[in-house]
């Protein structure tokens, strides 16, 4: 079995008869999700081209085949654009980024987020640069920066965050989707391999080939000096550096949460 075709079969999995327009529903069937055939039917092409893709052994789909197949599916724009990928059909150039190197002028836009928690993330989901409230936020898992591994490895996550286990699935699909955008990234590599080692729920969530981007969220922290903190975060793309993102978290103005990460800045800061 191929990348592609485990891709295709957990994504047929997860769509029901009822989503992609068929009649007859659940009843009968042996196994959740549309059969190959329903597939092949929806995407116009013949059941045993469909089966020689998931099998492995066609690798070669044409663009307008692999679209029919993404349309079939309803896969998100992510999934779609993963999808070309492992069709090796990549709508960009699959470039490999520096390792840990943020520029200068980034740096310099996380100090200008003074009453709010941001930090630039890499390929990896590891924090490169931080300000100094998301470094007080983040101060529970020590020197650790590997999001992965806090969240699946580091005793204190259950304890600092609420909604762990929501967290953990944002993660790892993000996680698959720079993996196939930065197919020879190596920090990607050896941190899946670490993590299918260590962790059973990576594995597991790893193993089921969803994908999604980082965007608007809402995380809630107990902090062990500052208390409970909600904060809405944004994810935007930094374009001259492909594979980071900065991601900055914000509380409800007047809250009691926006007062919580003031108390988290540096004195003489607010």
């Amino acid at each position: 079995m191929s990348d592609l075709g485990d891709f295709l079969r957990h994504s047929r999995s997860r769509i029901e008869p009822a989503e992609a327009g068929l009649a007859g529903g659940t009843l009968g069937r042996r196994v959740p999700g549309l059969r190959r055939e329903e597939v092949a039917v929806l995407a116009g092409v013949s059941a045993d081209y469909y089966a020689r893709l998931e099998q492995g052994r066609e690798r070669n789909p044409s663009a307008p085949v692999v679209d029919a197949i993404g349309r079939a599916l309803h896969l998100s724009p992510e999934a779609r654009e993963h999808l070309f990928r492992l069709a090796a059909l990549n709508p960009r150039p699959a470039v490999v980024p520096p390792p840990e190197l943020v520029a200068p002028a980034l740096l310099d836009v996380l100090e200008a987020f003074p009453s709010a928690a941001a930090y630039v993330l890499g390929p990896a989901l590891d924090v490169l640069a931080e300000n100094a409230i998301a470094g007080a936020l983040l101060s529970p898992f020590g020197r650790e920066r590997s999001m992965p591994r806090i969240l699946f490895t580091h005793p204190q996550t259950a304890t600092v965050f609420t909604g762990w286990e929501m967290l953990r699935r944002a993660t790892v699909h993000a996680l698959r989707l720079n993996a196939g955008r930065f197919p020879h990234h190596p920090a990607i590599g050896s941190l899946v391999q670490e993590l299918t080692a260590s962790s059973p729920e990576f594995t597991a969530l790893w193993n089921d080939h969803e994908v999604a981007a980082l965007t608007r969220a809402f995380k809630v922290f107990v902090h062990p000096d500052a208390g409970r903190i909600e904060l809405t975060y944004q994810t935007f793309e930094v374009d001259d550096a492909p594979g980071q993102q900065l991601l900055v978290g914000t509380p409800a103005p007047g809250s009691p949460s926006q007062e919580a990460l003031a108390s988290l800045a540096p004195a003489g800061r607010t």
